[in-house]
C-alpha cells in the first residue's frame, strides 16, 4: 500500500530548515564580504565581491595566539577530567561504602555553585598560589567545576554495564584494575565521549575565568581576542563573524567525529 505524502511534515521540514540554515547563511556571507559592502547593502544580501580578508585580518589581529592559548587550556582542561573522573565514577558504582557515597553527594554540591559567586575568592587564591596570568591558572579552575557533571554523567552510563558482566570477571580472578580498563573503560565510551565534549565546550567557550584570571595578550584566549574587533569608532562586523566561524571549526570537529558516542551518552546506554 503507496502512502500518501506528508506535506505537513514536509512544510515543517522546510521552515526548520530556513530557520537553522539563515543564521548560518548570514555569517558565512558576511566573512566573505568587505565592511563597506556590509554596511551599505546589510546583513542578508548576498556578497557583491568575494574576499579573504577577514580570516587573514583575524591572524594580524593576534587571532592565531589566541587560537594556540585556547588549544592548550581545552586540552588540558579534556586531560584532568579525563584523568581524575574515570577512576571517581568507578569507585562511586562500585563501592558500598556509606563514606563513598556521602562524598559524592558532597561533591555534587559543586553544581550549585556558580562560578561568579567564587570568582573573587578564586582570584585571590590563584594570584597567592602564583598563577595569576597563567594558563595554569585558567586550566585548574576551569577544570574543577566541569568535575561534578562529568562525575555524574560518567557513573550514571558506568551503572548501566550488567552486573554480571563485573560477576564474570570476578570469577576469573579479575582484579578491581583489571576490570576498569578492560571492561568499564570499553563500555563506557558514550559517557566518556560526553564529558569530553562537554569539559572541551566549557573550556572553549570560557569567558569568566580568562578575563579575571589574566590580562597579558601572551594569555589571551578566544574569547577575549574577539573584543580587538570593537573599537570606539564600531564594531567590524565581517571580521568579527570571521574569526568567530574560525573559533567554531574545532568543536565542530570534535563533535563530528564524537557525535554518535555523544548521543549514546546523553542517552544513558553507556556506550553498549
Amino acid at each position: 500500500m503507496r502512502r500518501r505524502p506528508n506535506y505537513l511534515a514536509g512544510a515543517g521540514s522546510i521552515v526548520w530548515l530556513v530557520v537553522v540554515g539563515l543564521p548560518l547563511y548570514v555569517m558565512l556571507a558576511a566573512t566573505l564580504r568587505t565592511r563597506q559592502d556590509y554596511a551599505k547593502k546589510g546583513p542578508v544580501s548576498f556578497p557583491s565581491e568575494f574576499t579573504l580578508d577577514n580570516y587573514t585580518g583575524a591572524f594580524d589581529a593576534g587571532f592565531g595566539r589566541y587560537f594556540l592559548n585556547t588549544i592548550i587550556v581545552t586540552v588540558c582542561v579534556v586531560g584532568v577530567v579525563l584523568l581524575l573522573v574515570p577512576p571517581l565514577a568507578y569507585a562511586i558504582v562500585r563501592s558500598r561504602s556509606r563514606i563513598t557515597s556521602q562524598i559524592f553527594r558532597l561533591f555534587l554540591l559543586g553544581l550549585a555553585i556558580p562560578a561568579q559567586a567564587v570568582i573573587v575568592p578564586m582570584f585571590y587564591l590563584i594570584s597567592e598560589a602564583g598563577l595569576y596570568d597563567n594558563l595554569l591558572g585558567v586550566i585548574l579552575p576551569t577544570a574543577a567545576f566541569c568535575l561534578p557533571m562529568s562525575a555524574l554523567i560518567l557513573s550514571g552510563a558506568m551503572r548501566d554495564i550488567s552486573p554480571e558482566l563485573f560477576e564474570a570477571m570476578t570469577m576469573d580472578g579479575a582484579s578491581p584494575r583489571r576490570m576498569f580498563f578492560q571492561l568499564v573503560v570499553p563500555l563506557s565510551r558514550g559517557g566518556l565521549s560526553t564529558i569530553v565534549v562537554f569539559s572541551a565546550l566549557q573550556a572553549w567557550n570560557g569567558f569568566l575565568f580568562p578575563l579575571v584570571l589574566t590580562q597579558s595578550e601572551e594569555t589571551k584566549l578566544i574569547t577575549l581576542g574577539l573584543y580587538n574587533f570593537q573599537t570606539a569608532h564600531g564594531i567590524d562586523i565581517p571580521g568579527l563573524l570571521g574569526a568567530v566561524t574560525l573559533s567554531m571549526v574545532p568543536v565542530l570537529l570534535v563533535y563530528l567525529f564524537a557525535r554518535r558516542a555523544l548521543v549514546q551518552g546523553l542517552m544513558g546506554m553507556g556506550g553498549k
